[in-house]
């Protein structure tokens, strides 16, 4: 279930990151889908939409952090 836009990705997501951190999370989605599309490539029981958006959200914390309820680009 790859997203094929940002408007595609979950309510929550779309609710709650900017824009450029919304591409962040499906890139990185789609590509973790791919990856460990194969159960013996996952950690434990984990199924392939969940390591998707746990890599996804870990995609984005490399980039983003949050202040309050607000997720916003970390300073360079």
């Amino acid at each position: 279930m790859p997203y094929a836009s940002n408007s595609e990705l979950p309510k929550g997501v779309q609710d709650n990151l900017p824009e450029h951190a919304q591409e962040i999370y499906r890139k990185a989605f789609n590509s973790a889908w791919e990856e460990y599309k194969d159960r013996s490539d996952r950690r434990g029981d984990a199924g392939r939409e969940e390591t998707a958006h746990k890599v996804a959200w870990a995609a984005v914390k490399k980039e983003y952090h949050k202040e309050g309820d607000r997720w916003v680009r970390d300073s360079d």
